[in-house]
C-alpha cells in the first residue's frame, strides 16, 4: 500500500459508516479540506456542517447534536481542536459523557513546516486526563480506519489522533484493533519498546538497527492510550524487564506517563522516554523526527544507553 496520512481514513471510513446504515455527523472549523471531512460533506451534504474558524462552537454543535441522536465527528487540527474548545470538552461532552468523537488531524511535530504554534504536543495528555475519555492514537492508515469504526460504533465520548504525515504501513486490511487494545508486532526478549501513532513505525525501525548490535527488541503497539490494554502492556514488561516509550508528543503527559503510571501501580519495571520536551519547531517532518530523537536512531540510541 505504500505510505498514507493516518487523516486519508477519516472522511472515507466515515462515509462507509454512514453507507452502512450509522446515523453520523460532521461538525469542522473551516478546515474541513485539511482534515478530510470535506469529503463527508460532498458525499452527503446533509451531513456536514462547518462553522467557521470557531473550535468551540464547533464542539457545542456537535454536542447539540449528539442530544438528537446522532453520532458527531469532530475537525480542525489538533492544537485548536483540542486546545482551543478544551473547556466545552470537558464540561459538555466529557461531563454529559455525550456521542461526541474528537478526531482532529495534523497532530506532533511531522506537522512540519507550520511549526511550534500548529504542532500539538499536548493533546493526548489534555485528552486522557478527562473522565470518560477514550484516547486512540493509530499507527497506520489501516488501523485509522479502525479507530475511527471503534469511536463511531461506542457510545460516549472518543480522542482519535490522526496526522498529516504519510506514514509506512504497519497493519493489513484485516487490523480492527479494541477497546482496549495494545498488541506486539515484533517479539524481543531484551527491551520492550512501547510506541504510538507514528512512532509504531520508528520503533520498528529501531528494533532492527539494535537487532544489528545483538539488542532484541520488542514492539508493543500502543493502539488504545486510554484505556490501556495492562495485561499485554505488563506481560512485556515482565518478558523484557526494561521499557521505552516513544511517542511523537510531550513525554511528561501522554502516553508514556499513562505506561508509567500501570507499571509504578501494576508491574515496576526501569523505564525511559522517548518523547518531546520543548515545544516544536518549524522544518519537514521527517527532519523534526530526527531532531528530536523520536526516528529510529534516535530510539535506539535511547535504547543502548538504557542498557548500558
Amino acid at each position: 500500500m505504500g505510505k498514507r496520512a493516518t487523516r486519508e481514513a477519516y472522511g472515507e471510513t466515515l462515509i462507509e459508516l454512514v453507507n452502512e446504515g450509522v446515523d453520523i455527523m460532521g461538525v469542522d472549523a473551516d478546515l474541513a479540506g485539511s482534515t478530510k471531512l470535506a469529503e463527508l460533506g460532498k458525499a452527503f451534504p446533509d451531513r456536514m456542517v462547518d462553522v467557521g474558524i470557531a473550535e468551540q462552537d464547533m464542539i457545542g454543535v456537535a454536542a447539540g447534536l449528539s442530544l438528537t441522536g446522532k453520532i458527531v465527528f469532530t475537525g480542525s487540527f489538533a492544537v485548536f481542536g483540542t486546545g482551543r474548545c478544551y473547556d466545552q470538552i470537558r464540561n459538555t461532552v466529557c461531563d454529559s459523557g455525550l456521542n461526541v468523537k474528537v478526531c482532529p488531524t495534523h497532530s506532533g511535530v511531522t506537522v512540519g513546516e507550520d511549526g511550534a504554534t500548529h504542532q500539538a504536543l499536548e493533546d493526548v495528555g489534555l485528552m486522557r486526563g478527562l473522565p470518560q475519555m477514550r484516547v486512540l492514537v493509530p499507527a497506520d492508515y489501516r488501523a485509522a480506519k479502525a479507530a475511527i469504526r471503534i469511536a463511531a460504533t461506542t457510545d460516549g465520548p472518543f480522542y482519535v489522533r490522526l496526522g498529516r504525515h504519510k506514514v509506512p504501513e504497519v497493519y493489513d486490511e484485516t487490523f480492527k484493533g479494541g477497546l482496549p487494545f495494545a498488541g506486539v508486532v515484533r517479539e524481543g526478549t531484551d527491551v520492550t519498546l512501547a510506541a504510538c501513532g507514528v512512532e509504531v513505525a520508528m520503533a520498528l525501525d529501531a528494533a532492527d538497527l539494535l537487532a544489528a548490535k545483538g539488542i532484541s527488541a520488542e514492539v508493543v503497539d500502543v493502539f488504545s492510550v486510554a484505556p490501556l490494554d495492562e495485561a499485554v502492556i505488563c506481560a512485556s514488561a515482565a518478558k523484557t524487564g526494561h521499557v521505552v516509550t516513544c511517542e511523537e508528543h510531550n513525554v511528561m503527559t501522554g502516553m508514556g506517563a499513562a505506561v508509567a503510571e500501570l507499571l509504578a501501580e501494576k508491574c515496576p519495571t526501569p523505564m525511559r522516554f522517548v518523547g518531546t520536551r520543548t515545544f516544536g519547531t518549524s522544518a519537514n517532518g521527517d527532519v523534526l523526527l530526527e531532531h528530536f530523537g523520536l526516528d529510529g536512531k534516535g530510539i535506539a540510541a535511547t535504547v543502548e544507553d538504557f542498557l548500558r
